[in-house]
């Protein structure tokens, strides 16, 4: 019998933070946080002019950070992510799977979309946990952080090929913990499930492959997604989900739930339709305030 005993946590400071997707939105953010707790910092990110400005815009407050621009799509980058941080800083110790993409929904979407959304969410994850993992085993030190959503505990209309990436890396990241925990490794792991933040998710197009977009559908955004772009503007302050992730790696916790209370009754909607009852509702305005 496996015993779920919590350990200690983490003390960031002095030591170093892996985070993709790290020059804007959440990953920017956190890594504002963690910073400000002591920690070295390596931001891989997909465009360079923003890498550029948030590498110089926390090397403005002293914290020691390097820039790596990254397609976390691509294995090979992802290694040579880690080859930068070993070679800059001797060590990884904190490596959180950030980098996402939106997409559209699961009637209509391009097959081509489905694998671009699924190469970033989805493959970038398993890239990120695959390259680094030996590493922190090795030392039989770290902390793994993987971004998921709202949309891994519960299906969202017009979010097809978001959600099913979401929902796998729930899956991944649980099944991560029970193998560390069988190990009886040091090593602990997290999984965020936020609901709306005011990131750039929305303008994930400016980085989807040129051959996507080719042949994605041109529309008018419709009630769903205008709606959906409202609550993204609406939503929590990335600085809040920071604290939420910093908090987890200090305290050594599993789930990461900005909107604790819409993540619950989300599960709780889901157990009452398995047992007979009707589908969740969707209550996009709640998705978009903390709690």
């Amino acid at each position: 019998m496996l015993s779920f005993d919590e350990e200690a946590g983490m003390d960031v400071s002095g030591r170093t933070a892996v985070i993709t997707g790290g020059a804007s939105g959440i990953g920017l953010a956190t890594a504002t946080r963690l910073a400000s707790a002591g920690a070295k910092l390596v931001l891989a990110d997909i465009e360079q002019g923003p890498l550029d400005q948030a590498v110089k815009q926390l090397q403005g407050t002293g914290a020691e950070v390097l820039g790596v621009l990254c397609d976390v799509a691509k294995l090979g980058d992802v290694e040579r992510l880690r080859d930068a941080t070993v070679s800059e800083f001797g060590a990884a110790h904190v490596v959180f799977n950030n980098a996402g993409v939106g997409g559209g929904p699961t009637i209509g979407s391009p097959i081509e979309m489905w694998r671009w959304v699924s190469s970033v969410n989805l493959d970038g994850v398993v890239y990120g946990v695959h390259v680094f993992l030996p590493l922190l085993m090795e030392q039989d030190e770290g902390h793994i952080v993987n971004t998921a959503s709202l949309a891994g505990l519960g299906g969202v209309p017009g979010m097809g090929p978001y959600c099913a990436t979401k929902f796998a890396v729930v899956g991944l990241s649980e099944s991560l913990f029970y193998d560390l925990a069988l190990r009886g490794s040091k090593v602990g792991v997290s999984v965020l499930c936020p609901g709306f933040v005011r990131t750039r998710i929305g303008e994930s197009g400016r980085n989807m492959p040129n051959d996507l977009k080719g042949i994605v559908p041109s529309r008018e955004p419709g009630p769903l997604e205008g709606a959906a772009a409202a609550a993204v503007a609406a939503g929590i302050d990335p600085s809040v989900v920071a604290e939420h992730v910093a908090g987890a790696i200090e305290r050594s916790e599993f789930w990461i739930l900005p909107h604790h209370h819409v993540a619950v009754r989300t599960t709780e909607q889901r157990l009452a339709w398995m047992q007979g009852g009707t589908p969740a509702t969707i209550n996009l305005a709640k998705a978009a305030r903390g709690g």
